[in-house]
C-alpha cells in the first residue's frame, strides 16, 4: 500500500496545484507521507524479524554446542 498512496498523493497534489486547489494539494501531500511512513515501517519491520531471525540461529547453535559439551563429557565418564 505504501507505493500505491504515495503515487496517489502526488497525484492529488500536482492536481490541487493546477486547480489551485490548496485542499486538495495539502490532502495529496498527506498522502505521499503516508505512503513514505509505510514503506519506511515496513523496511523496519523486516530488518527485526531479520535480527530475531539471526538472534534465533546463534540460539540455537549455543544450545547445540551446549548439548554437544554435554555428551563428550558423558561420554568421558564412562
Amino acid at each position: 500500500m505504501g507505493i500505491f498512496n504515495k503515487l496517489k498523493g502526488a497525484a492529488k497534489k500536482i492536481e490541487g496545484r493546477l486547480t489551485g486547489d490548496k485542499v486538495r494539494e495539502t490532502q495529496g501531500k498527506l498522502e505521499e507521507t503516508k505512503g513514505d511512513l509505510e514503506i519506511k515501517g515496513r523496511r523496519v519491520a523486516n530488518k527485526v524479524k531479520a535480527k530475531a531471525r539471526e538472534l534465533k540461529s546463534r540460539a540455537s547453535a549455543k544450545v547445540s554446542r551446549g548439548a554437544a559439551k554435554v555428551d563428550r563429557a558423558a561420554a568421558k565418564r564412562r
